[in-house]
Parts: C-alpha cells; structure tokens; sequence
C-alpha cells in the first residue's frame, strides 16, 4: 500500500488493512451462502479502496523514478472485479496490504534522528552584568559577541568563546573525540558542545548560538540525512521484468484461449506476494537477530545496505579504544610501585578529576588499603594536596605542581596518547603513574575480519593529534596514508564522501553525528547511553563489544541472502502457476488460496533469519588484541 494507508503507528492497526480483513471474511460468508450481488458490493468497495490508494502512491513513486511490484497487483485486482472473481480479488487486495504491514514492520518506523540531536543543544546561557557582579539567565539566541558568561560546573559551554579565567579543565570528548581532559589557559578558545568540569568559569562569547560549532555541526547533519538516496525496496528491483513477463504470459492465455477470465487467472498467480512478503520478513528476522547480539538496527534499509558495504572509516577515541583514561604502567622513583599506586589513590579519594576514578579502581582491583588522610584540598587544574594520618603532605597531579615540593624535578618522557600522575611525599617525588586510553580488546580481530569479509579500504578518521592516532593506528596496522588526525566533524564528512561505496562508518560522541549521517551505514557505540552519534546513526551497537561490529555485518549478509532465496523462490512458484494457469487448469479463487500456501512456504524460508543471531563471529574474536597490559602491584 501507499503512504497514505500507512497512518498508524502499528502498521497492523492500520485502517485499510483491517477493512480489507473484515471484507475478506464477509466476502468469505457470502461466497459460500451463495449471495453474489453482497459479495460483488464488498469485493467493489474493498478492492476499489485498495486499488486506489496504491495507485496514488504508485503514481507519485513513478514520478520519482521507482517502478514497483504493487502495479501488478493493481492490474490483477481490477482483472479479478471484471471478470467477477470477486473473493480471489479480496484476497490479493489482503496479501498487498498485509506484505507492506510486514515490511512496515520491519522497517521499524525510526523516529526523527535530528530531534533528540537538535533538543541537547543548549538552551540559555548565565550573562555576567557589566557591574561584574550580577549574573542573569538568558536565551541562548540572546547573547551577543563579547558578552561575558558564566558556566557553572558541569554545564555544557552555550557558544564559543575565549576563557576569561585563569584556567579551566573541560570535556571535550564529546565534540572533539580527546578522551582526556583539556586543560585552558586565560585567553585560550573554548568551543561549544563541551563541558565544564567542576569549577565555574568565566568566558567571553566569540560567536552567536546560530555560529556556534555546535549549531554547525546539527546544520551538517541535517544536510546529510536530507541528501541522502531513498530506499528501493529489495523486491522492486525485479518488478519491471516479472511484471512485463506475467502480463505476457496473461496476453497471450487470453489470445489463445479466447477467454478473459484466463487472463485473470494467470495475473491471480502471478501477484508476487512471497516477493512483497519473504523480503521484509528476513530483514524483520535480521533485526531480531541483531537485537540479540547487542546491536539496535533502525530500520531494514541498514541491514542491505550494511550487506554490500565496500569501505570503512572508524573513530579512534571510544570507538577503536576504549574512550576512558586506563592505568597502563607505575614508574617507582622513591618508592615502590605499591607505595606510589597507594598513595595517589588515597588523595585521588578527594578530587572529582577525571583521572581519579581510574586510579582508584586500579587500586581497589589490586586490593590496596589505603592510608589515612586527615586533610585533603583540590588544587582547580594541578592535583590533590593531602595530609596523611601520620603528618606527611602528599601531592597528586601534574608535574608543575610537584616540583613546586621537589627540587631537581623533571618530567617522564611519555608515548603519544599517554598523560602522567606525579606522586610526592614530602619533598620525594614516589613515582609516577602513567594513564592511556587503550585499544579495544577486539579491535584489532574485528577489522581482520571485515577486511577478509569485503570491506576493502578502511580508514581512521579522528579529531586526536597525529602522534596519538598515530600510535594506535601501528598497534592496529594501519598504513600512515590510512590515518586522518586533527580532523574537523566536516573534514571527516569530505573523507568518508571520497571512499568507495557503500560506505561504513563506525563512532561515538558528537563530533561523530555529521559523519554517521553522511555514510551510506553509520553505527555508533552507544554503550555509554544515548549521544547524539545514537540519534544519527542507523544502528547502535549496546555493548563495548567492538566484535558486535563483526557480528552486524555477517547478519547483514546472511540476511540479504536469505531475502533473495525468499525472492527467487516467490518468481520460480509463481512462474510454475502462471504456466499451469494459462492452459485453464488453475481457477483465479484456486489460485488464490494456493498462492497463500506459497506465502507460508515463503514466509518459512525467510524466518531462518530468526535464527542468525545464534551463531556469530564474535564468538572466534574474543582473544585479547592489542590489550592493554599493566604491572602487577607488589
């Protein structure tokens, strides 16, 4: 049916199909009580409903350049009401509707992409008065070039702007992709989308909301998902040859025959029902399987296109690795690795720092006891500053903050993607620890796989600088002409644009939501909850399992096989009772039923989909690749 029968939100509540159900089964009641003139009345008002609204819709999809399967049912339709076949019409008009219910269902019906994408922008902002005291809340369509604002700890920064305050500490990991935490200086630029850490801070706005690169980046996604090429349905594909070889076949049974309800009886068999019907169903039953490996697939369109994809573009931070700063090693100075790991995490137990959560953890994992503290003081941006129990000042944090007690001080030379924890007592520095944001424990095997399963060119595209990307991109064999750092979300737009199509690309975070909309399949890593990559993406894998990736796609292909057994097994049937029907050995109401036993036979063939999910790559790449290792505490 057309766009104008499908008006429910559950395709099976739709109007139109529930009229064509409860006309087949008076239509039925009539047929056997022998009362032609009631059955010919329903039969003309149901068909003729149906016939009507899949003509519209069929006319607007010519327009458009798409020859459907719905104009031979339409033709067989009218054919059965002229000939008087009036329940073999019924039950086409019930196979129509009910194929494009199916596959309405397993479309999904996604909501808006953009809308939760367009509600996280920020909506006022805090204006300090020019009497540097009073502070206002405004719109965010309010605030002007050179007005100076205040953003509270853990907001999100309104527009870019210029940091009026001696220092500040912001998240940029969801614009930017840097898993760590960037720390500002008075006069650095800060840019919209990020978010504040703890302290509050003074900036002067440099841009308008509409010019912020926040709104810049709505403004590519939306761009991106309105340019985007429709969907063809799989069984159209084969519509204009079937339909000009059944109508053939039914020209050709009428002149010889002489009679047109030969013509009827051919055009009854051949609407293609297991075609409008076995697709969907295998990529209803490909969404279901997926579901069940952890990835949410919004609609079928995904999983064909995700079948033939031929290049790939990945993000670095929390997509190829894990997105959280890790302990990856303890160099002991003064002390022992013990000793450092210790101290540092008792501190750390009073900062909200972003690099305290791990280092606690890492600690408890090793089952550390920690020292008592009796005083503890958060230095903004530098470190924790304690005293323990038994009187020696502790200092955990960045380096210029420990050789501010340590004399002789010099820092560790660290790897690309690495940041230290300084670790003093007294006038000692202890040790040092060292944090990075690991690779994935399955990234290296997933993108094995793919490469040996048709993804041909594979990039990464980050926002992180050249030796970081770098560093992960040798761990994970990439060439140097492969890796694109510094990226921009619109220079990640014009990357993926010049690959091959189909094209795959796989994020997390808001500077991945432009890029996702832009590639033929975007996939984002939603684990953590719902982002704005989530919202523009066409499947959310709901796990940290980079290996559901490798899943997705075998079900993807295995699925689009199963639709195509589905489909050809619906032309050789209706071939074979097309022929039986034009020598006159196959009445149109005969035909009819029979054809709905092929559904069944269709409809079973293409459930097997349901069952792809119980055999899946991830299971042969659960060995850890590139894993992160650290010392063991002792």
């Amino acid at each position: 049916m057309g766009q104008n029968a499908r008006t429910e939100k559950h395709p099976m509540l739709n109007p139109v199909v529930l009229l064509v159900m409860a006309g087949l089964l008076l239509g039925i009641i009539f047929f056997f009580a022998n009362l032609t003139t009631p059955l010919a009345i329903v039969a003309f008002i149901v068909i003729g409903v149906t016939v009507l609204l899949t003509a519209i819709d069929m006319f607007s999809q010519l327009k458009a350049g798409h020859w459907g399967l719905d104009i031979l049912a339409v033709v067989a339709m009218i054919a059965t009401l002229a000939v008087e076949e009036y329940l073999a019409g019924l039950i086409i008009a019930l196979m129509l509707t009910g194929g494009e219910a199916l596959e309405e269902m397993a479309a999904g019906r996604a909501s808006s992409q953009l809308d939760s994408l367009i509600n996280r922008k920020p909506t006022f902002a805090h204006m300090l008065d020019g009497d540097g005291v009073t502070v206002h809340r405004i719109r965010i369509n309010e605030v002007k070039i050179g007005d100076t604002l205040v953003v509270r700890g853990s907001e999100v920064v309104p527009v870019d702007g210029q940091l009026r305050s001696n220092h500040a500490s912001l998240d940029e990991s969801s614009v930017t992709g840097e898993s760590l935490p960037v720390t500002k200086q008075t006069g650095d630029d800060i840019i919209s989308g990020t978010v504040n850490s703890t302290e509050t801070l003074q900036m002067r706005a440099t841009s308008t909301a509409a010019d912020s690169h926040y709104s810049k980046i709505v403004q590519i996604v939306e761009e991106a998902v309105h340019s985007r090429a429709p969907m063809v349905r799989l069984a159209d594909r084969y519509a204009v040859p079937f339909t000009i070889i059944s109508l053939i076949i039914a020209g050709v049974a009428w002149w010889y025959s002489g009679d047109p309800v030969r013509f009827a009886e051919v055009l009854v068999v051949a609407t293609p029902c297991p075609l409008l019907i076995g697709a969907p169903v295998s990529f209803m039953g490909g969404m279901s399987s997926a579901a069940r490996a952890n990835v949410i697939v919004k609609d079928a369109g995904t999983l064909e296109r995700l079948a033939n994809v031929k290049s790939a573009a990945f993000d670095k931070t929390g997509t190829l690795t894990r997105g959280a700063p890790t302990v990856a090693r303890i160099e002991p100075v003064n002390g022992s690795v013990r000793d450092t790991l210790q101290l540092a995490a008792s501190a750390e137990q009073y900062s909200v720092h972003v690099y305290a959560e791990p280092i606690i953890s890492y600690a408890r994992s090793q089952q550390l006891d920690f020292v008592a503290v009796t005083e503890a003081e958060e230095v903004a941006t530098n470190g924790v500053a304690a005293t323990t129990g038994a009187g020696d000042e502790l200092r955990v944090g960045k380096s210029a903050f420990i050789a501010e007690v340590v004399p002789e001080f010099s820092e560790l030379e660290l790897h690309a993607g690495e940041t230290a924890v300084y670790v003093s007592r007294a006038h000692q520095l202890i040790g040092i620890i060292i944090l990075a944001d690991p690779l994935r424990a399955t990234s290296k095997a997933t993108l094995e796989w793919l490469s040996e399963h048709g993804v041909e060119d594979m990039v990464m595209v980050t926002g992180d600088m050249k030796g970081t990307a770098q560093a992960i991109a040798k761990e994970l064999d990439f060439a140097p002409d492969q890796v694109y750092a510094s990226m921009t979300p619109s220079d990640k737009v014009k990357i993926v644009q010049q690959l091959p199509a189909p094209t795959l690309m796989v994020g997390d975070g808001i500077n991945d939501a432009p890029i996702l909309a832009t590639a033929d399949v975007g996939i984002a890593m939603g684990a953590r909850g719902a982002t704005a990559a989530s919202e523009s993406a066409d499947a959310v894998i709901t796990s940290e399992n980079f290996s559901r990736l490798a899943d997705v796609v075998h079900i993807s292909k295995r699925t689009a096989n199963i639709a195509m057994q589905s489909i050809w097994f619906g032309i050789a049937v209706s071939l074979g009772l097309m022929s039986i029907a034009a020598f006159g050995y196959l009445p149109a109401t005969i035909g009819a039923l029979l054809q709905e036993v092929v559904d069944v036979v269709a409809i079973m063939i293409a459930l097997r989909a349901l069952r792809l999910h119980r055999k899946l790559p991830s299971t042969t790449l659960n060995e850890p690749v590139g894993e992160l290792q650290t010392q063991a505490v002792s």
